[in-house]
């Protein structure tokens, strides 16, 4: 293998830098207009969902409820259990929301800020109060807890998940810390699947907070690329540690259908069930049940959802090996990035040699290619290192995808040798 780019000699960096210049200044010649910049469906993904649009030709339930009027305020019998018996939950736990399971992410922050729950305060009654935000993570999650005040504590993130140790010893000396985010299966962006011991060492730990909330956000759950992989129950887990109301598990059809007309929903222990309809019934009278019908007439069953889901990934999957192949091809040599091969979700996560994320980005947009910002995968947007990067491929096609790539490549060199001139 080449020897790594930091100990190459002034000469041999400063032909590279010539040679990078050369190629950059092609790139940004061509005014390139491309977007990777969030994790959205490309025009193949939808067009291939367009089934769900059809028009309905029955609008009644499976117990002849008329989808079209007010009421089932936790969602259809069916819809349920679809949920159930897709996730492996009991459908008595489950609580269709609109669209979005971000939404019902937020409603449920809101919730235990002004009420509490089970009996336990409201949060908004803790002075200092912290959240547990393990990173590279999900920066819409981190914004919610900003928003509501909350100091984010950065836990690092392991092969199997986030740092247990670390977690473990943050929550049991602070009754402050209220929670935590999770993605437990292709997290956001670094693709990792939490282990079974980390689901257990969850729903077992020993919380100074009595009202401690994990936020399991199982957003790719069934966004398999590159073989099934299997999750540990979270509930089983907090039962299992004589917790049984620590989790709330969201889920949602957004990158199943269209991410615009999904259908969401949470679970819950069932004592948090009671309470938290109690409380949605005052903010709504029901979502939408027509959309929870369409979405039932394509999806259907498991055995539908897994075949359906298997026709998106071999959509995405070949979205995936452009990007591994052209970082294989122009960042592995030299050593100028590391990244990940994840085996599903929507993301690649790549780490540049310190100091140069920000500006292998800022080089990128200003020739057309417009990504996730740097230090948006931590909170408060600031990655101690400067080297964290997620890659989105799924919005371009193929072939501006292709470029894409080429063009960020160079990018993460020409700013990688920069830095190692001293130029910043």
């Amino acid at each position: 293998m080449e020897k790594s780019v930091v100990n190459w000699s002034e000469k041999e960096l400063s032909d590279l830098k010539k040679i990078l210049e050369s190629e950059y200044s092609e790139f940004a010649g061509r005014n390139l207009a491309l977007n990777m910049a969030r994790g959205k469906p490309g025009s193949g993904l939808l067009d291939h969902n367009n089934p769900v649009l059809e028009t309905l030709s029955v609008t009644s339930a499976a117990d002849g409820t008329d989808a079209r009027n007010y009421g089932i305020l936790e969602g259809l019998p069916e819809m349920r259990q679809f949920f159930g018996e897709v996730l492996d939950l009991d459908p008595e736990r489950i609580i269709v929301g609109g669209n979005s399971s971000l939404t019902l992410m937020y409603d449920s922050i809101a919730r235990l800020m002004l009420f509490g729950s089970c009996g336990y305060p409201a949060w908004s009654r803790v002075e200092k109060r912290k959240f547990l935000c393990p990173s590279p993570g999900y920066d819409r999650h981190f914004a919610i807890t900003q928003e509501f005040g909350f100091e984010m504590i950065t836990v690092p993130m392991t092969a199997t998940g986030p740092d247990m140790d670390v977690v473990e010893s943050l929550v049991a000396g602070d009754e402050t810390i209220k929670g935590i985010w999770c993605v437990p299966l292709y997290s956001n962006p670094q693709g990792i699947c939490y282990s079974d011991e980390t689901v257990s060492r969850l729903g077992k730990m020993k919380t100074a907070a009595p009202d401690f909330k994990i936020f399991w956000d199982n957003a790719y759950g069934v966004h398999h690329l590159y073989g099934e992989t299997k999750l540990a129950d979270i509930f089983a887990a907090c039962e299992a540690g004589g917790n049984p109301d620590r989790a709330y598990y969201f889920f949602s059809t957004s990158k199943i259908t269209f991410p615009g007309a999904g259908v969401a929903m949470m679970a819950c222990s069932f004592e948090e069930r009671k309470e938290i309809l109690k409380r949605i019934g005052i903010q709504t009278i029901g979502s939408d049940k027509l959309n929870q019908l369409r979405t039932l007439r394509t999806l259907k069953d498991a055995p539908t959802l897994k075949k359906h889901m298997a026709e998106l990934a071999d959509i995405l999957r070949p979205k995936f090996d452009i990007v591994l192949k052209t970082l294989d091809e122009e960042l592995k040599d030299g050593g100028f990035a590391v990244w990940n091969s994840p085996k599903g979700g929507y993301f690649v996560s790549l780490d540049t040699l310190p100091g140069c994320a920000k500006a292998a980005l800022e080089l990128a947009k200003k020739a057309g290619v417009t990504m996730t910002g740097a230090g948006a995968t931590f909170p408060y947007k600031k990655d101690p290192q400067d080297s964290n990067i997620r890659i989105a491929p799924t919005y371009p096609s193929d072939d501006e995808l292709r470029t894409a790539m080429k063009l960020f490549c160079v990018c993460v060199k020409l700013a990688t040798v920069r830095k190692l001139c001293g130029e910043f």
